[in-house]
């Protein structure tokens, strides 16, 4: 396997899922001043890493070589 790239890919699926939590968690809340940024951070990062051991636990199509 090819580590390089998939840590690459890895990384981008774990940033799209950052943000896509990010977009979320924001939209939940009813005005601007009432997002709890912390929480936002917190839920983030914690998807993202859960991304990573996704990634890690089933592998990424993109990466495997057939």
């Amino acid at each position: 396997m090819n580590w390089k790239k998939f840590w690459l890919a890895a990384a981008v699926r774990a940033v799209r899922t950052f943000a896509q939590t990010a977009v979320a968690t924001i939209g939940t809340t009813f005005l601007l001043s009432e997002v709890s940024w912390g929480v936002v951070a917190s839920a983030s990062a914690l998807a993202a890493i859960l991304s990573v051991l996704t990634s890690l636990a089933t592998g990424l199509p993109e990466v495997d070589e057939k």
